[in-house]
């Protein structure tokens, strides 16, 4: 399991992801799943990839190795498309292509066909946008009324989200609710685990992207846990108790 999260925010992008890749309880491993794809002034694009860690890998390489347009058939890559919208449809493209060719062999084994995508980022002069590709190879999009997407194992975080995030949350605020979701997973679910990957990009700069890599014991991470999980206790201790709850003794 993992956990990925995009937050859309009039500001930029936030974009962050664990790298715990479980395929049993004494198989654990790290493996990246927020990648890149930048030409400084031209674009910036990055993936998240969440599920089956063979087909995301083969998603991944199909859209820089390329694939036939669906109109003109000449080859296009992550690196090519002119729009966000048809790197949408090439990753969309590239999930049906990996099903085609490994869907029943995978069946057969009883593996299930398990992918999701979080792709977003920003080609120069078009508008920057955020979608979520689902394992049936179409997509939505987030929207200033939706403005996070989460993949993988995202109950334990969504709340924070839900109460805190509109798009017109600063970037700087962005990481900090993005973290904070991510802690409440952590807490949560075993199945996800540190390192973090982090990627913060600012609205119409193309170049103006900042990664970071949050290894265990990142002193940052450590007091957004310990200031959040004061301050949660802190709160429900200030909240009056019912008036209709009559304790024996305090």
């Amino acid at each position: 399991m993992t956990y990925c999260v995009g937050l859309f925010l009039d500001e930029g992008l936030v974009m962050l992801a664990d790298t715990r890749t479980n395929a049993g309880l004494d198989n654990i491993s790290t493996f990246t799943k927020l990648q890149q794809f930048h030409r400084p002034g031209e674009r910036m694009i990055a993936t998240m990839t969440a599920g089956n860690l063979a087909v995301s890998q083969a998603v991944i390489n199909l859209i820089q190795d390329g694939l036939p347009h669906p109109e003109t058939g000449k080859p296009e890559t992550i690196y090519t498309v002119a729009t966000m919208f048809a790197a949408a449809g090439l990753v969309s493209a590239a999930v049906r292509k990996v099903y085609e060719t490994h869907g029943e062999a995978m069946k057969a084994q009883g593996v299930a066909f398990d992918v999701s995508i979080l792709l977003g980022g920003q080609i120069a002069n078009r508008t920057m946008r955020l979608f979520e590709i689902y394992a049936a190879g179409n997509f939505i999009e987030a929207t200033r009324d939706t403005p996070f997407l989460q993949i993988g194992e995202h109950k334990y975080g969504k709340p924070i989200l839900d109460r805190a995030v509109t798009s017109a949350t600063t970037l700087t605020d962005g990481v900090k609710l993005a973290l904070i979701s991510m802690d409440s997973t952590l807490r949560s679910n075993l199945s996800v685990g540190m390192p973090l990957d982090l990627l913060v990009y600012r609205n119409n700069s193309i170049d103006r992207v900042e990664t970071h890599r949050l290894e265990d014991g990142d002193a940052y991470f450590r007091m957004i846990r310990e200031r959040w999980s004061a301050a949660l206790s802190a709160a429900h201790k200030a909240i009056p108790a019912p008036d209709w709850l009559h304790a024996d003794a305090d």
